[in-house]
């Protein structure tokens, strides 16, 4: 509480009038309350209650039975802690503040389903084995008009300079991330129109999922008060591209600082720990693709020739793999796994690739056969496809012991069933294709 108590009174003496208590729920989206700052000290101190059942809750807010914190636990509060290393005033919201929160019972147990619970569960397992996770999130997402959701523009123009700063919100988030400690690295129109690309920094720690639900929740802040709409919507379109988002890890030396995954006397330029990870994640793809891609309409995306990978497959600088292992330096040596969705949650993405990867280097996997240079990894058919229905991954999630092992089992059985539940959603709806195809003929 000393170092909260110390950054409430220093926004206190910079006029900040409000502060926000943020939880990550299960899709990565913010759930909050508002605190006047006079009375954050107490709530800070003893806990900020909040309905127990709110991480756990469908993308509709749908209350899901046995998803363990609702029926089960009376429907009773819950209690938010604030973390004071993700203190940072809103630059987009008029004097207020935010600490991001871990979540415990009032017995001070953790509620081990919580996305932020999970990946500091995969943190300590890292730190356990000696190394520091360095983690970064390369999100692309559409910019909509507010009232009707159409693009801005069309066509197909990645990388145009006029498109790059197509509308002064682009500059805004590029002004205002830095200011909450989203180092931005890069901005551009990506291959559809009216969708870009932002990146930024990666992250050690838990800064690394930190920052991705810091910019993913602000844009879309910043977006409505310019009045368009900002969605991370995998395929909104059926003819337009997906929007993905690619994360980049490597591990590093905790006592030296030095990348673990780097040997420049390699002919690739990798160790063999980093090796072993890639490996470890290839093993582990299907148990671990439910998180990864977590939607229905995140799996739209996994088609062939559209930079979304279709297979279980590694290869160096191979846009169509899986895994890429990024060219460069020693020094600056990663792993990029290209299947996330932009839908997906950073915490749980981060925590499943981390605990896959590091049970690769303790069990000393040798990785398998990269993709044959000039034949990109999705042209090749000895590698086993990746799932293409949520069913499927689903199955994998549930049946899969290791993924009980590196996400938890009370994570494995309230998104299972959070997830089921939201997929009979959909099986049971009528889509405008079928009445296009069917009203009028029969």
């Amino acid at each position: 509480m000393t170092d909260v108590k110390g950054i409430l009174e220093g926004w206190q003496k910079q006029d900040i009038g409000f502060v926000r208590f943020e939880l990550p729920d299960m899709h990565g989206i913010s759930r909050s309350k508002t605190i006047p700052i006079s009375h954050a000290f107490d709530y800070a101190e003893r806990g900020l209650n909040m309905y127990g059942g709110t991480s756990v809750l469908d993308t509709r807010s749908d209350v899901v039975g046995g998803t363990l914190y609702h029926e089960e636990r009376g429907y009773g509060d819950q209690l938010l802690f604030p973390d004071p290393g993700s203190a940072q005033v809103l630059p987009w919201a008029d004097r207020t503040a935010r600490l991001i929160c871990d979540a415990q019972w009032h017995d001070r147990t953790a509620l081990a389903a919580t996305p932020r619970h999970v990946f500091r569960q995969a943190l300590e397992k890292a730190r356990s084995m000696g190394f520091e996770p360095l983690l970064g999130s390369e999100f692309e997402f559409y910019l909509l008009t507010s009232d009707t959701h159409e693009p801005l523009f069309t066509g197909y123009h990645i990388f145009n300079t006029l498109r790059n700063d197509f509308v002064p919100t682009i500059r805004r988030i590029l002004d205002e991330m830095p200011q909450v400690g989203v180092d931005i690295i890069t901005a551009n129109c990506e291959y559809a129109g009216s969708q870009w690309e932002i990146n930024f920094a990666p992250g050690r720690g838990l800064a690394g999922p930190d920052n991705a639900f810091t910019f993913k929740n602000g844009v879309k802040e910043i977006a409505k008060q310019d009045g368009y709409l900002a969605t991370f919507m995998t395929k909104p379109w059926a003819d337009s591209a997906g929007s993905g988002c690619h994360t980049h890890i490597s591990l590093l030396y905790a006592d030296s600082e030095e990348n673990a995954f780097g040997d420049a006397s390699d002919p690739q330029g990798m160790t063999a720990a980093c090796r072993s990870f890639i490996a470890g994640q290839l093993k582990y793809a299907r148990a671990i693709d439910a998180v990864i891609a977590p939607t229905v309409n995140c799996l739209r995306r996994r088609r062939p020739h559209t930079f979304s990978p279709s297979n279980i497959s590694w290869g160096l600088e191979d846009r169509s793999a899986l895994v890429r292992v990024k060219g460069g330096s020693a020094t600056n040596k990663h792993v990029e796994y290209r299947a996330p969705s932009a839908m997906s949650n950073p915490y749980i993405v981060g925590a499943a690739l981390l605990q896959a990867g590091l049970r690769g280097i303790e069990e000393e996997l040798p990785v398998p056969d990269p993709s044959k240079p000039g034949v990109p990894a999705e042209e090749d058919d000895t590698f086993e496809k990746l799932p293409i229905a949520l069913e499927e991954s689903l199955h994998a999630l549930e049946e899969d012991p290791a993924a009980k092992e590196f996400l938890g089992e009370d994570f494995v059985t309230a998104y299972s069933r959070m997830r089921r539940y939201e997929l009979s959603r959909y099986q049971d709806s009528v889509s405008d294709w079928e009445r296009t195809e069917y009203l009028e003929l029969f």
